[in-house]
């Protein structure tokens, strides 16, 4: 039975009343969009309090590895629980955070020695700016103070994150309080003109980011990037020579490279991190989302012994890096995030995520003739169908039609939460999902983007 069509549960009256809820227009919930409530998960499954199951194909806002609920993940915060839920991270320190930054830093790309923790994805992004900025002016190059960023990119919702971004909707009415920073073109193969692949497109829009180091490389902090897939900007995707390519050209013009891998690490593209499919390491990998399974809020930076000795002196020096959450570290979450990794380390998850991405591609096939579909196109477990209005000319539809909710509409009558970034709808689930629940989204899709794009 479609959600839509069944009396509100009195919670959605309680919640309306007092709630703010993230990235909405309120007004949309008293009628056109009805709030879900959901009462329990398990696995790839949110189930309501009438017992209406969705398939949850985008993770809960893309943290969800390992399906609700997960029995292991779960059993490690409730025995944390019994010892110790939070301790100031000033000072003191807890077995969890330890070997959580053991872990991380044995499994990230090679010279990622230190790790700094945050509470979520935007706050990571604050530190990595901050340590970054921080670093030139401990090291007597106070000039080096701006910051490279990717046209069409999304870093967060604080303001040095939104800053560093790029996309309108977000960014545009915040304007006069962000600092100023360089874009370069993204590297985004949708732009590949004729006769190109991703790898050529990818060369290319280097040429520009190339000339623009070059012009600021003394006023330059760091570039910051998503690694292969700019996920708010639009499930827009690139090869990963264009990261080979800027690791090269940040250490011949000693600048920083920042890799945002929030959305796309712990296995989303294919590698453990995406940065891997370059070959490269950065100075400062930005975590969260997937790094606790989906269970707690947490974020890490990941950085190497040049960054960390660059504060580490005399206290009178005055060079410490002096950013703190009050839930630095926290126990629980730490102990989630062991739990996470200690499922890569001990399961095939990256060799099923193989399986499952193919299957996904198959799922999905059908959708690359229909006249209302731009592109299909997948990195890993990724994979995102872009509606235009033409798709000879690969015109978009208008904005204010809003196809994207319609998708989200019919797919939610149909069972299944999908949640398009504007007109491209995409599909990020859980690890756990099946064959047959990959059939599922394929079928619920097609049927939802008929909905959406018959006029």
């Amino acid at each position: 039975m479609s959600p839509t069509h069944t009396t509100p549960h009195p919670l959605v009256a309680r919640d309306l009343a007092h709630v703010w809820h993230p990235c909405t227009q309120m007004k949309d919930h008293e009628q056109a969009l009805p709030l879900i409530p959901i009462r329990r998960g398990e696995g790839v499954w949110l189930e309501d309090f009438g017992a209406q199951r969705y398939l949850d194909a985008i993770s809960s806002w893309w943290v969800n590895l390992f399906g609700h609920a997960n029995p292991r993940i779960g059993s490690a915060v409730a025995a944390q629980l019994q010892q110790l839920e939070q301790v100031i991270f000033a000072g003191f320190t807890h077995q969890p955070a330890v070997e959580l930054a053991e872990e991380l830093t044995r499994v990230a790309p090679a010279g990622l020695t230190r790790c700094f923790f945050a509470d979520n994805g935007s706050a990571a992004i604050e530190v990595a700016l901050k340590m970054s900025f921080h670093y030139w002016r401990n090291a007597g190059k106070t000039r080096k103070r701006r910051f490279v960023t990717l046209t069409n990119s999304y870093h967060g919702e604080t303001l040095g994150a939104l800053a560093v971004g790029d996309v309108a909707l977000y960014k545009n009415i915040y304007a006069p309080l962000l600092m100023d920073v360089l874009t370069a073109p993204s590297p985004d193969a949708w732009n590949r003109e004729a006769g190109e692949d991703a790898a050529d497109c990818a060369r290319r829009q280097f040429t520009a980011m190339r000339a623009l180091l070059e012009q600021h490389a003394d006023e330059i902090a760091a570039v910051i990037v998503e690694p292969l897939v700019q996920c708010a900007g639009g499930m827009r995707m690139y090869h990963p020579v264009y990261l080979s390519l800027l690791r090269q050209c940040c250490d011949a013009l000693d600048i920083h490279l920042i890799a945002d891998e929030i959305a796309v690490g712990f296995g989303r593209t294919g590698t453990l991190f995406a940065c891997e499919q370059a070959g490269i390491a950065p100075d400062l990998l930005c975590l969260s989302k997937g790094l606790t399974g989906g269970f707690l809020p947490l974020s890490a930076v990941l950085t190497g012994e040049a960054m960390y000795a660059a504060f580490y002196d005399e206290y009178a020096k005055q060079k410490a890096f002096l950013h703190s959450h009050s839930y630095t570290g926290n126990p629980l979450a730490c102990a989630a995030a062991n739990a996470t990794l200690a499922i890569f380390r001990d399961e095939p998850v990256l060799k099923r995520n193989q399986e499952s991405a193919r299957l996904m591609a198959e799922a999905a096939a059908a959708l690359q003739d229909h006249p209302h579909v731009g592109e299909v196109r997948q990195t890993g477990m990724i994979l995102a169908i872009e509606m235009v209005k033409d798709r000879a000319t690969r015109a978009a539809f208008d904005a204010r039609d809003r196809r994207g909710l319609a998708v989200y509409r019919a797919a939610l009558e149909r069972g299944v939460l999908l949640r398009p970034v504007g007109d491209v709808v995409y599909w990020m689930p859980p690890y756990v999902i099946t064959p047959e629940q990959i059939a599922l989204l394929g079928r619920v899709t097609a049927e939802a983007i008929e909905v959406a794009t018959c006029d």
